[in-house]
């Protein structure tokens, strides 16, 4: 099997919907250009042709049943897909997922993070979400089941792109898109949803104020920033920044305590800011499973104290601040 074409990509991702949603909005003239770049770098992947073929082996039907607002967003048909089917297109970081009589228990539990973003996060029926670092769209699939009207998703890895082209093909959302891009590479000055996911993304920029600013200048006046991120313990200020890794984490640079978040926050022009009691990650939404069975959480901390990651540093806490764009 050859490479699929545009057009095929475009729909596989859902951004023929997203370019008809956005056509009218500041994004409509920049959009066939911001998608033929991305999906350029999303086919030079060395494995995107056999992933490609593994989704093309998914059946073709209507689906009988899809509820996206549980835990698990449950998609039921008359052709059963088998377990082994998901695990080519493994690992699941993101999940749970309900699909045709096969549980995908990804390594996260991420049901439990969205709930906590549900409990201090303000309604997004009606609106358009943007979700920077996506993964495999998981939340994507849940703020439409919140009644989000257009929910896209920016992701650059090919593995979670794949996961999500599967995924759509089972759910069959129209308005649920994902683009190959990371939010650098993403048009900005656009102001135009009406929410903001940055999720487990801000202690992966070396630049988080730079980051802060790219997430403002995605939101409407009022949009509201739904920012989720590990903190430290500490006064105004501080942030810890690894000397190596943090968690085995390469790719860690700033983990800010709380009164420091926020302030920066301010400075970047959000207000009317909310933010969640910090959280401490555990075994029960981080561990190894079939479907993801590389280390997590229990090898990245110390087996002797728990509380200190293997490292030495704080183990990992994570809170949650909503913030309106002004």
């Amino acid at each position: 099997m050859s490479l699929p074409s545009k057009d095929e990509l475009e729909r596989a991702l859902g951004l023929l919907e997203a370019g008809r949603e956005l056509k009218n909005s500041p994004l409509g003239d920049l959009w066939p250009a911001t998608v033929e770049g991305a999906l350029a770098k999303l086919t030079h992947h060395g494995r995107f042709e056999k992933w490609w073929e593994t989704i093309a082996r998914l059946p073709r039907e209507e689906p009988i049943e899809i509820f996206l607002n549980r835990e698990a967003p449950r998609v039921a048909g008359s052709a059963p897909i088998p377990e082994d089917f998901w695990h080519e297109l493994g690992p699941w970081k993101k999940g749970p997922f309900d699909i045709m009589g096969a549980l995908i228990d990804s390594e996260w539990r991420s049901d439990l993070k969205w709930e906590r973003v549900r409990s201090i996060a303000s309604s997004l029926k009606g609106g358009r979400v943007l979700d920077v670092g996506t993964g495999n769209g998981y939340f994507l699939l849940r703020a439409a089941g919140e009644g989000a009207r257009f929910t896209l998703g920016l992701e650059p890895s090919a593995l979670y792109c794949a996961q999500f082209m599967a995924l759509s093909r089972c759910y069959q959302c129209k308005d649920v898109a994902l683009l190959p891009l990371t939010s650098s590479e993403f048009p900005h000055e656009l102001h135009c949803f009406d929410t903001v996911l940055s999720m487990g993304v801000l202690y992966h920029r070396r630049s988080p104020l730079d980051h802060l600013a790219e997430l403002r200048s995605f939101l409407r006046p009022g949009g509201q920033l739904v920012l989720e991120t590990i903190v430290v313990p500490g006064e105004e200020g501080y942030a810890l920044v690894p000397k190596d890794r943090y968690a085995k984490m390469r790719n860690v640079w700033f983990l800010p305590t709380i009164p420091t978040l926020t302030g920066w926050l301010h400075r970047m022009g959000f207000e009317d800011l909310r933010i969640s009691v910090p959280v401490a990650t555990t075994d029960s939404e981080q561990r190894s499973t079939r479907f993801s069975p590389q280390p997590s959480l229990r090898d990245f901390l110390d087996p002797n104290d728990q509380s200190r990651t293997i490292e030495g540093y704080p183990a990992p806490r994570r809170a949650i601040w909503v913030a309106k764009a002004s």
